[in-house]
């Protein structure tokens, strides 16, 4: 078939509008959920913060925002997607005008940073939004066009750094507000509501996903994945600064260019996994970043450094879209429930990234402890991967796609 006949077939098989309108949410609610970490160098030295304190600020947003995606999946199935993308951009808004006008100290620092984390979960509406709006054969490559969404960090990395070298880092913030009411206006209007989770679909069966081993499985592939990515997303603007001494400007530089690559690969990651299965596109996927991360463990040069970085998240990207191509098939009918546990897991190991480098630099002296243990994280699950694989085949093959075992 042809690019442009396999363009039509893709359009007319879904709402595009829809598409269109979950991508722009989680690529704008990701932009301002990352923007403290693409800030980390100047809030570290106007606040004085030390490496741990550093890791611990930029984790914080990404800690509550996973925390929040569970009941914001739960409102995603029982209220609608585009009523609860809505409120949720609406109430985005309100960390923002803080950290503009009110962020003075430490304290005001970490809670508003903490309130910035409803931008982190924009994922459990915006992925289910779009699932329901495609039928199953497609699901790997809308999902994984929605995930580019996180290309948003690349955006924050980028910019946020220049802004506040010539406004300082307070306005970056008000220039935050004005993107996300363009994201309001958009999604209101491109954003369509699809069919809600059943009615009988409530506390009795979100309790029986999380007693599903599948949940858990799919929450830890997407710990190491997900968390690795927006972990290092967060952080790397500080790490490059720190440890090899660039501008803070050039520090952001480095960061949206390794971002950008696992952005853009997770429509990849998704499309790969529709055609060869997402189990096996995983156990590729986490054996490249456990020999990476296993290089990242050394003290590279600055070239070498940011090339291994750039592969590592370019196949963490791709990872996010393998594992996110799996659950709304093996969970179909709660997959806002699922997506926001999932979902939260994983961004719980971008919590514990960020802290963890910044703990490793102030007391053993070195991040390169941090990167090792993020690659037996990565070997830990291929390893469980390849054990679990066959109980995994009997519980996709009840999905429809047969590509996805």
């Amino acid at each position: 078939m042809k690019i442009s006949e396999a363009v039509i077939k893709f359009s007319q098989a879904g709402r595009v509008g829809t598409l269109f309108g979950a991508f722009c949410h989680f690529l704008s609610s990701t932009t301002v959920w990352v923007t403290i970490g693409a800030l980390a160098n100047h809030l570290a030295e106007d606040f004085s913060l030390s490496p741990i304190q550093t890791g611990l600020l930029v984790a914080t947003p990404i800690l509550s925002g996973s925390l929040l995606r569970i009941p914001l999946g739960l409102a995603s199935d029982r209220f609608g997607a585009k009523v609860t993308g809505t409120v949720t951009l609406a109430l985005t808004l309100i960390p923002l005008f803080l950290l503009w006008l009110a962020a003075t100290s430490v304290e005001a620092l970490f809670l508003f940073s903490f309130l910035l984390g409803i931008g982190g979960a924009s994922f459990a509406v915006a992925l289910p939004m779009a699932s329901r709006a495609y039928p199953s054969q497609y699901q790997g490559l809308v999902l994984g066009i929605v995930g580019a969404g996180n290309g948003g960090t690349a955006i924050a990395t980028l910019f946020a750094p220049r802004l506040a070298e010539r406004l300082g880092w307070h306005e970056v913030f008000g220039v935050a507000i004005g993107l996300m009411l363009v994201t309001l206006a958009v999604f209101h209007f491109a954003a369509h509501e699809q069919a809600k989770a059943q009615s009988g679909l409530r506390r009795r069966v979100y309790l029986a996903v999380l007693k599903e081993s599948d949940t858990w499985r799919f929450s830890l592939f997407y710990m190491v994945t997900f968390g690795g990515f927006v972990g290092l997303a967060s952080f790397l603007g500080y790490f490059f600064y720190d440890q090899h001494g660039v501008s803070k400007v050039m520090a952001g530089n480095l960061t949206a260019l390794c971002v950008l690559g696992g952005s853009l690969t997770r429509p990849i990651g998704g499309l790969l996994a529709d055609r060869y299965g997402g189990i096996r596109t995983l156990a590729v996927l986490y054996g490249v970043v456990a020999v990476t991360m296993l290089l990242l463990g050394q003290r590279l040069p600055l070239t070498w450094t940011v090339a291994s970085l750039f592969v590592a998240i370019a196949v963490l990207g791709m990872g996010n879209g393998a594992v996110f191509q799996l659950v709304p098939q093996r969970f179909p009918k709660e997959i806002g429930a699922a997506t926001g546990l999932v979902g939260a897991v994983g961004g719980i190991g971008g919590f514990l990234l960020p802290f963890l480098l910044g703990y490793c630099k102030q007391v053993i002296g070195s991040y390169g402890a941090g990167f090792l243990l993020l690659s037996l994280a990565a070997s830990g699950c291929l390893v469980l991967l390849v054990y679990m694989q066959r109980g995994w085949q009997r519980n996709c093959a009840r999905a429809e796609v047969g590509a996805s075992l």
